[in-house]
Order: C-alpha cells, then structure tokens, then sequence
C-alpha cells in the first residue's frame, strides 16, 4: 500500500491523481479503458515533466514535440494530463483562450455525447490532441509523417527554429496491426531519429493474455528494422524510464524503440494484469479498494489534491513557457522572407503566385487524366516550398513524380527533398501523409484506386480530421487497357 496521501512525494501524489481522476471518469461513464491510464501514469508524468518541449499556455507553438496516444482507448491518460497541465484552449481562429483545453467538468462528462473528451482522442475536439487516434496503428503510423516533417523543416529552415522531436505510445494491438510494420519499416530505413515509440508491454488484450495471440519476438522485429532498441523493466521506475529517455535524445541516427514492462490496472488489488481492467470500469468496490492502495480518500471522486496543479505548473508549465519564449525570439530575429514563409506555411496558406502557371487543357483534348494532373503538379510544386509527393512505389505509372531538379529526394542524406519514396506501403503512406499535413506540410501521394482499398483507414481519417491531403489514385477505368 502506498503512503498516505499527506505523505505523499509532489511526484507521486501527481501520478496518483492522473490514475484516480480516470478510474472516476470511467467510472461515471460506465464505459472506457481504465488499466492502461493506471499503468501508464508515471510514464505520462515523466514525459510531460522533464521530457516533452510544450507550451500549455501556447499549445500549438511550431517547435513544440508531439506526443501522440496510439493506444487511443487509454484517452483517460492523456485527458488527465491535458488538464493538470493546464493546456489551454484553442479556438478556431487559433487564438488561444482563457478557457482549459480539458476542465474538470469535461472529465466528468467523459463519453458524453458533445464533450470534449470523447472515448478515443480527436485532434479536431481536443487542443492537445496531436491526432485523432481511434483504430490502433493509426497514431503510430501517423506519427512517422510527423518525424518527417519535423526533419524537413529542421532543414528548410534551420535548427534553430525547427529541432523537435516525436513520442507514440503503442500497446500490443498497435504492433499487430499490419500498418504499424509498415510504419516501422519506412522510419527504419528513413532513420528518423527524431522518433521515438514507447511500448507499453503489459501483456494483455481484450480476449486475455497474449499467449493467445501475440508471441513475436518485438525486439527482434525492430531491430531488423533499423531501430535501437531499450528496455524498462518497470513502469513504475521514473529513472529508469529518465534513462532511457536519455538514450532517445542522444540519437542521432535511428528512431528510437522502447519497451515498457507494465501492470494493467496497476494498484487494483483484484484486477491487475487481468483482461477485466482492458475494457471495463473498475466499478465501485474495486476502485474503493484501488484507492485504499494508493493511499486515497475512497470516497472522494475527481479529487485534484492540495499542490498538484502546482506541481505541473512548476514543471511542465515553467519549462515550456521558457522554451517557448526563446523560440520566439530566434523567430523574429530570423530573416523576413523566413518569417513570411513560415508563417503562410503554418497558418495552412499557400505563397502568393502559387498557381501562376498552372496549366490548361483544350475541351476535347486526349489526355490522361494522370499526364494532366503531373503537368499541374509539377507547376505548382517549384511555388509551394512545402509540398512533399511520395508515391507507393508507383511514382511513373502513377505520374505523380515531380522535376528532380526541382525536387530532389527526401533521404537520410538529403532532408530538404521534396519526393518521398515510400515503397509498397499504401496504409503508412495514407497514414504518414497525414502526419505531415498535421505538421503544416502540403502532402502528395500516389497509388492505383483499387489499391487505395489498403490504405481506406487512414483516408478514413484523413477526412475526419479535415487534413489537406491529396491521395492521388489512378488506373480507374478499363480505358486504360491491359493494365
């Protein structure tokens, strides 16, 4: 049993109040993934506190890192943080409010219909909420565009404007999906090292253990992948996690992959390390006697403790106000032609002139469709810094190739290209290119309609989200012939 709740480290009383406050969201809204939250609460605490370059009081700030929930059913975790980190609100208009991304109110009503903590995170709903994250493998997947993102502004616009970095955390259904391999696959060879996965291996799924399911080799797997590879053996252990943290910031060749052994529903004395906690409130005598364990009034619900909201302020809120602050500076200090473009870049605009040249085409003229969407591309494209086409290894049937000259390839040696290969990959592709238009980049990529079937999720999402992707797909009529 953890010491009273008066005795209580800042930290701890910190973590403990992330894992109440979701036990009694889900509690209420008889419905959600509280073991996750448990577990994975002083991860959270760590990331967010000492790790993670963030704003709460300017949170869409251009270098800030992303952190991404793929594990989206363990929404608690990150609406809690979201709270006691006082993110603030952004409006429409991209002005920061006074009002709290998450109040304490919007966790009472988590899963309501009309809330703004809905039962799997979305981007469009919930400042802080990198990207909408419901099927697993979608976050991570997505996040692999971002890290591609963040290495070509790093190089469009200098290191010191642009050098943040990109956390996912993953569980077991993450890996199983299939776009998660392909994902892990395209980072690999990339070498973003700006990347980092966090693993959160637990053990367990909705049908029980995955002995059922899910013996791989995972380590194996991804450093077959091209990724280095950590271990913490207890999720529990904030140095031991600080550790291996450490060892992503140093990287500067490979993505990074750590492995986090967890206890689902960690504290609850009948349920932990039990399907039970996946996908199923704790109900009201187990989180009686889950509170009891960790030194918590049982009959206090949404209890925020005395110091806590201090306690984040001090840490998360104080560091990212200074880093955010020094960006701002370098910024205005920065060329104006710099200035002007980055900032038609990040308000979702297009540089004046863009479409002078666009060509166009005689009512009845034979064209395919692709050749006159090429020649299109391909005259916007020198006007548009920020464009990035990558193709699903069909960038010449698919015409969707861009002027080398103009262009180059966006490689390990080369960051500032403009053409990405992105090999038989069509999920990741859909799905990176999202990451990249989350992060004020203009995506293009390309395959067959018929193939465009595999990548359906993340087109899916895609429209959910309202992200201004172009999913260029051909071959759509037997007009075309033999092919």
């Amino acid at each position: 049993m953890t010491d009273s709740l008066d005795s209580q480290t800042p930290e701890l009383r910190a973590i403990n109040t992330i894992r109440t406050l979701s036990i009694d969201a889900i509690d209420k809204a008889n419905s959600g993934h509280p073991g996750t939250a448990m577990a994975l609460a002083p991860l959270a605490y760590k990331i967010w506190q000492e790790y993670l370059r963030f704003d709460p009081a300017d949170p869409h700030w251009p270098n800030r890192d992303r952190f991404v929930l793929s594990a989206g059913h363990a929404s608690m975790l990150i609406y809690s943080v979201l709270h006691l980190a006082g993110v603030k609100k952004v409006d429409e208009d991209g002005t920061v409010s006074d009002r709290l991304s998450v109040t304490l109110e919007d966790i009472e009503n988590f899963r309501q219909l009309g809330s703004s903590t809905p039962g799997h995170p979305e981007s469009h709903l919930t400042t802080g909420v990198e990207t909408t994250t419901g099927p697993l493998g979608q976050g991570v997947a997505t996040s692999v565009g971002m890290a591609v993102a963040g290495l070509w502004k790093r190089a469009a616009f200098g290191e010191e404007l642009f050098d943040y970095d990109v956390y996912a955390i993953c569980g077991d259904g993450d890996l199983m999906e299939g776009v998660s391999q392909e994902a892990a696959s395209l980072a690999g060879h990339q070498q973003l090292h700006n990347l980092c996965w966090i693993y959160d291996s637990n053990r367990i799924t909705i049908d029980g253990s995955t002995d059922l399911t899910f013996t791989e080799g995972v380590e194996a797997r991804f450093v077959a992948n091209g990724w280095n590879v950590h271990h913490v053996n207890d999720a529990n252990d904030l140095d031991e996690i600080g550790a291996a943290l450490d060892r992503f910031k140093a990287e500067t060749e490979k993505p990074t992959f750590i492995l986090i052994h967890s206890h689902i529903g960690y504290g609850s004395p009948n349920k932990v390390d039990t399907a039970d906690v996946h996908g199923n409130p704790l109900g009201a005598e187990e989180t009686k006697l889950t509170k009891e364990v960790y030194g918590w009034p049982v009959d206090a619900h949404f209890l925020v403790p005395d110091g806590v909201y201090e306690t984040w302020a001090d840490g998360v809120g104080a560091r990212g106000a200074e880093l955010s602050a020094a960006w701002n500076a370098r910024f205005d200090s920065a060329p104006d032609e710099t200035k002007e473009l980055v900032d038609t870049m990040l308000s979702g605009g297009l540089p004046d002139g863009w479409d002078a040249d666009i060509p166009s085409f005689e009512a009845g003229e034979q064209v395919a469709t692709r050749s006159a969407a090429q020649k299109t591309l391909q005259a916007i494209a020198p006007k548009v810094p920020w464009l990035i086409s990558g193709s699903a290894d069909l960038t010449g049937s698919a015409s969707s190739g861009l002027k080398e000259e103009v262009s180059g390839v966006f490689e390990p040696g080369n960051r500032s290209g403009h053409m990405l290969h992105l090999g038989v990959r069509e999920h990741e592709s859909a799905a990176s290119s999202n990451g990249m238009a989350l992060s004020s980049l203009r995506p293009v990529w390309s395959t067959y309609l018929i193939f465009s079937d595999y990548a359906r999720p993340a087109i899916r999402l895609s429209a959910l989200m309202e992200q201004p992707v172009v999913h260029w797909l051909t071959h759509d009529s037997i007009g075309l012939g033999e092919d």
